[in-house]
């Protein structure tokens, strides 16, 4: 068998433009090519085929609704995800995780022990970046964290269709901290998880918090060959 590398170069590309778009223009996305998205997006693979992800989609008014309930439910803090966030994060997990926040960081013009600043923008999150649309996603408690395994991946077809589509997207778990009113507001049955949320629209190209990207691992850091 040959692999086809020109598919694979082409896909290596949209891979390398996608990044985080944490700064959107207001535009809406037409509903013919977010539907293309989601069509594409749902042909990866799961577990028996089950499909577990579903996603509630804003637009409009609904979407600047959820926008305003995050950032008030923020400033009052409490958080409660349906899923556990992470025990906590160590070695090259958090070295990664401190190389991407300190770029934002810096790209925002928010400098070490500016406290103000630092919130001003985590808080940016509740504010979908100002994302015209937002998908939550979901998945059926009774199959645990394996639907939200075939979830994930259905989060990165959905980001990488949306990159083809000329569409900026950017996954946040922060949304998903206040699950309780997720469920409430946008009518998501509590037999569900709320897994993460998905802001998308037409990126702001000359935002600097566009104007960063993160790296990736070596080869050799993630990967053991037997035999």
């Amino acid at each position: 068998m040959t692999t086809k590398s020109a598919d694979l170069t082409e896909l290596d590309a949209l891979m390398k433009d996608r990044h985080s778009c944490r700064a959107f223009r207001p535009d809406p996305v037409d509903r013919e090519v977010i539907e293309q998205i989601l069509r594409c997006a749902q042909k990866v693979p799961s577990w028996c085929n089950a499909q577990p992800w579903k996603v509630t989609i804003t637009c409009g008014a609904e979407t600047d609704r959820l926008r305003n309930a995050l950032t008030e439910a923020a400033m009052a803090g409490g958080h409660a995800p349906d899923l556990s966030f992470p025990d906590g994060y160590s070695d090259e997990y958090q070295a990664r995780r401190r190389e991407c926040g300190w770029a934002l960081y810096e790209a925002v013009g928010v400098t070490k022990g500016d406290r103000a600043g630092s919130a001003r923008q985590m808080m940016e999150n509740f504010n979908l970046f100002g994302a015209p649309h937002c998908a939550i996603l979901s998945s059926p408690a009774e199959l645990g964290p394996y639907g939200a395994m075939d979830s994930g991946g259905f989060v990165a077809a959905f980001t990488l269709a949306a990159q083809a589509a000329g569409v900026a997207s950017v996954t946040q778990a922060a949304v998903a901290s206040f699950a309780p009113m997720l469920h409430e507001m946008l009518e998501i049955p509590q037999d569900r998880l709320i897994l993460c949320a998905i802001s998308f629209g037409y990126a702001d190209p000359d935002h600097p918090a566009n104007r960063f990207r993160t790296t990736r691992a070596p080869l050799p850091e993630f990967t053991d060959w037997r035999g």
